[in-house]
């Protein structure tokens, strides 16, 4: 919905593909016209894009390996799983942009605009990008859709950029508990334990001793049980009040 609403908010213009043509040439084509580009795969590795308008071109999976994108318009682009190693976005404008699953690696973007950015899966992405509530909401969203890897990928997301924040714990916990990883969704427990405990929720830590005790008794699975272990669904559910005001 994001990226469709910025679509029709800009203009409409057809591809340049002279300039399109120039860029695969030559891969120098600073300030160029490139809006609505179709670049899936293409190899732009080193190209310089500085302050190039790219809205809405389709960049995915290409190799922009250390290209100099610095300045450029990137709105609503796709670079889902492109190769972003090393890349310079500095001050470019990447509203609505789709870094979905693309490679980030020691990528900049000092000054860069991302409001609205898809960046679910990204690879190396640095820790000042992305609010740890929206990555909170995705990895609950994950959790209800019982796609737990990449829950567990989410809250890790979350907790890169807000360490003490138990539900997180909590949550990668539970994830990983379904992922079948029992020492990671342990130790995970036992960290939401002491935060909880810390931070005077005793209810909450007790709950979570309880589970911790039943995954360290095989004899009694954890889901023939009562407690947080047993429901998924209502355990995220219940994250998602812990998390809200």
């Amino acid at each position: 919905m994001v990226l469709a609403t910025v679509s029709t908010a800009l203009p409409a213009h057809a591809e340049n593909l002279e300039q399109t043509q120039k860029l695969l040439a030559t891969r120098q084509c600073a300030g160029c016209e490139l809006s609505n580009a179709g670049l899936v795969y293409a190899d732009l590795q080193g190209a310089d894009l500085r302050g190039a308008n790219l809205n809405r071109a389709n960049l995915s999976r290409a190799n922009l390996q250390g290209a100099d994108l610095r300045g450029a318009s990137l709105v609503g682009a796709s670079l889902a799983g492109a190769n972003l190693v090393n890349a310079k976005l500095d001050s470019g404008d990447l509203t609505a942009v789709d870094l979905r699953h693309a490679y980030l690696m020691n990528a900049t973007f000092d000054g860069a605009r991302l409001d609205n950015a898809l960046l679910q899966g990204a690879i190396g992405l640095p820790t000042t990008i992305g609010s740890p509530e929206t990555f909170f909401h995705w990895a609950l969203a994950d959790g209800e859709q019982k796609n737990y890897a990449s829950a567990v990928e989410n809250f890790t997301q979350v907790l890169a950029r807000k360490p003490d924040f138990a539900p997180a714990y909590l949550g990668r916990g539970l994830a990983r508990l379904q992922t079948g990883d029992r020492p990671g969704a342990i130790a995970d427990l036992q960290q939401a334990d002491k935060l909880f405990t810390a931070q005077g929720d005793t209810k909450t830590a007790m709950g979570i001793q309880q589970t911790v005790k039943d995954l360290e008794t095989p004899v009694q699975p954890v889901k023939s049980r009562n407690g947080i272990g047993v429901n998924l669904l209502s355990a995220f559910a219940s994250l998602l009040q812990l998390f809200l005001p």
